[in-house]
């Protein structure tokens, strides 16, 4: 079982720790609903040290990206984050990532936990003159969520945040943490514009993403100082409303807004066009899989995924029977009670004719049969609070 470099941390202020993808992980540390409530009201720190962390460089890296990835990175700007699927030959998906231009011919990518090794190996697969490096033993993030978080994250740099706008990244010094200087030796950090200075502090990585459907940044610093980062997150997040999060508030969060969770909303046997949305699809430019989904479309009669909102009493969980007239036409992949409509939501997959917003559905919830209905994504606005 592996472990991230802020384990101990976790064990010692209570967390209650699961197995996940590999990694002994906090589900929870006090109790989940009270970390997605703060998370939508204040903020929350989570340790998604357990992501990947891929660099692809060199002549011929912007060809292998844009071949790799079904939207079109290769031709956003420097610091841009494009979120993107990594298809297998057939157009299912093997992974979704977002990846980040870093400059001329160099992207960051970040693989899920689980699929971190597999997609070391099929982009291995495909390099024919760019480097592949991978630093995911080397780094670990912090993810600071909510409506608070910048004002978090401004306690920890000196950094411009109003110029990181929503999927752009920079890197920058945390140099209000106190503590010498730090010289940074990975590829990610060592050397950038931006983490130099006269002062002292820690080199990092800010990307203003994150899965949670909140404001927030993502920061990514080497292994040696992620539990001062932590430590200083906790502390000068307190006053504003910030608690630390565990996978459980994280499943739940996501899901409001419908983002999807690699291996239980997409297992290996699903294409993009199944689970949407539809931009991450970019047509004007060649990559792995799109002949597929280009058949798959014009031949139609496949599977969606759909936001559906249950209108009784009862929790969807993943498995459970999806219903149409009586007939079972789909299992819900995921499935909770939304802590802040105090109602079952759920993701599934329909046929595509029943597929539309509005129409009506049932899903099976143990003994009985609960009305449900299709709805635009996500279940909660940011309005909503």
């Amino acid at each position: 079982m592996l472990r991230t470099p802020l384990n101990e941390r976790h064990r010692n202020i209570g967390a209650r720790m699961v197995f996940f993808a590999g990694w002994d992980m906090p589900i929870q540390f006090t109790s989940i609903i009270e970390e997605h409530l703060a998370v939508r009201r204040g903020s929350g720190a989570f340790d998604i040290s357990h992501m990947g962390n891929f660099i692809i460089r060199g002549p011929g890296a912007s060809d292998l990206v844009s071949t790799l990835c079904t939207n079109d990175v290769v031709s956003a700007p420097q610091g841009r984050c494009v979120y993107s699927h990594l298809l297998n030959d057939e157009g299912r998906i093997l992974d979704d990532t977002i990846a980040t231009v870093l400059g001329d011919e160099e992207f960051y990518m970040v693989p899920n936990a689980a699929t971190t090794a597999k997609m070391r190996r099929w982009i291995e697969a495909h390099l024919e003159g760019p480097e592949l490096v991978d630093e995911s033993r080397l780094l670990s993030a912090v993810a600071v969520q909510g409506p608070t978080a910048s004002e978090v994250v401004a306690e920890l740099t000196s950094a411009d945040l109003d110029a990181i706008e929503p999927f752009w990244a920079a890197f920058a010094l945390l140099d209000r943490l106190g503590g010498g200087a730090v010289d940074p030796s990975t590829e990610l950090l060592k050397g950038r514009e931006g983490t130099a200075g006269a002062g002292s502090g820690i080199p990092a990585f800010l990307s203003r993403t994150g899965y949670t459907g909140e404001d927030g940044f993502e920061i990514t610093v080497e292994n040696d100082h992620v539990t001062r980062l932590w430590d200083a997150v906790l502390e000068k997040g307190k006053a504003r409303g910030l608690v630390p999060v565990g996978l459980g508030a994280r499943d739940t969060l996501r899901l409001e807004k419908c983002l999807l969770l690699s291996g239980t909303d997409f297992d290996g046997s699903q294409t993009s066009l199944q689970t949407g949305p539809k931009w991450v699809v970019d047509w004007g430019h060649g990559f792995i899989g799109k002949e597929a989904l280009e058949r798959q479309k014009a031949s139609g009669g496949y599977r969606r995924l759909v936001p559906v909102l249950v209108e009784g009493k009862g929790i969807p969980r993943h498995g459970y029977e999806i219903l149409s007239e009586g007939e079972v036409v789909g299992t819900v992949t995921s499935g909770t009670l939304s802590p802040v409509l105090r109602r079952g939501v759920a993701l599934g997959y329909v046929p595509l004719d029943k597929s539309k917003s509005g129409n009506g559905l049932q899903i099976r919830i143990r003994d009985s049969i609960v009305d449900a209905v299709i709805v635009k994504p996500p279940f909660v606005k940011r309005e909503s609070r």
